[in-house]
């Protein structure tokens, strides 16, 4: 009797020996389906989601590259890890098995052991990547339930008799919750970033707004650290009516700035200057400079994921989304840091 919790297994191999010792190997511990050729392992691909797919490369009328290409290709099956099956006289194109989506080789014939322990090692990677998912999932959708009523019960208490200072904080407990709820949203856009799959939609935006609220955001710690923040666009002080417009997606712009601005922040001295910059000569620039300068040991990984140094509740994750999030928006970025020059983050688009 099989298992329902039993990960599952296709096997696509037109050699009927080697369906046999695989499944011999495989089917006490996990639910298997055997097919010969590749239209029929896409149609069982589809309707069964299995968890592994073990693909003979060599195999008539279509390979299993072809076969490989065809479910990356499909939403329904590009996340199924694929291991190649190849007689080692065919290593010379473990290349092209890797550039078409696959994700390791086994080698004919087979060795038991070794079949085994890549089985083991991919589907368990498979089963942390979907308990990860999974898990974001239900964070994303109970964190939602609460924050309604954090946006909406103050809309219904403003309708009482309240004074002007009321109101206004009021409005405050609801635009926060709104913009945790933006923040919740894009956790789960940055994950799409990174597998690949954002559908990104730009629009005209105007920075300049944008830089405006993130410092209205930090008006406390600002004054705290007496720091001021000068804004300039070409050189010139930013003035009522100026626009900086750059294609992109509010959100994502704002999240964008505020870890940038909030990193720059942390960083400044007391009572120096955060300088921003905009241009728009050859290519659209937004520069942050500030006086402080980054750890020597994480200049060359200040914007790979978990990168920090000493800073009390870092996560390493602020640059690291803040690079995603250019990257994903057509843009480029830059850090440079020096003890006499401070520091300075380069936005292109």
């Amino acid at each position: 009797m099989i298992s329902n919790n039993k990960q599952k297994i296709l096997i696509v191999d037109d050699t009927t020996e080697n369906l046999d010792v695989l499944q011999g190997l495989l089917k006490d511990e996990y639910k298997l389906f055997a097919v010969p050729e590749g239209p029929i392992a896409l149609k069982i691909a589809r309707k069964q989601k299995p968890d592994l797919i073990l693909l003979d490369i060599m195999m008539p009328g279509m390979d299993g590259y072809e076969v490989c290409k065809q479910l990356k290709a499909d939403e329904s099956t590009k996340d199924i890890p694929v291991i190649f099956i190849t007689a080692k006289v065919e290593t010379d194109n473990e290349l092209k098995g890797f550039e078409v989506g696959g994700v390791d080789y086994i080698t004919k014939p087979f060795s038991p052991p070794a079949v085994l322990a890549r089985v083991k090692a991919h589907l368990s990677l498979k089963r942390e990547k979907d308990l990860r998912e999974h898990v974001e999932r239900i964070s994303r959708h109970d964190l939602k339930s609460p924050l309604n009523t954090v946006i909406n019960f103050p809309k219904i208490i403003k309708q009482d008799n309240l004074t002007e200072k009321q109101i206004e904080q009021l409005n405050k407990i609801s635009a926060a919750g709104i913009k945790l709820l933006n923040m919740i949203n894009l956790s789960f856009d940055l994950y799409k970033m990174e597998q690949g799959s954002y559908v990104f939609k730009p629009k005209e935006i105007n920075i300049l707004p944008i830089i405006d609220q993130i410092c209205q955001d930090q008006k406390f710690y600002i004054k705290s650290k007496r720091v001021t923040v000068e804004t300039t666009v070409n050189d010139k002080p930013v003035t009522e009516g100026m626009s900086f417009i750059i294609p992109g997606e509010e959100l994502l712009f704002y999240s964008m700035l505020a870890n940038l601005f909030k990193n720059a922040l942390e960083a400044s001295p007391k009572m120096e200057t955060i300088k921003i910059s905009l241009t728009d000569t050859n290519k659209l620039i937004i520069a942050i400079h500030n006086q402080g300068t980054v750890p020597k040991e994480i200049r060359k990984i200040f914007f790979e994921k978990y990168a920090t140094s000493g800073k009390v509740g870092g996560t390493g994750l602020g640059t690291y989304s803040a690079k995603l999030i250019t990257e994903t928006q057509g843009g480029s970025i830059r850090m440079e840091s020096s003890e006499e020059a401070g520091t300075i983050v380069e936005l292109s688009f």
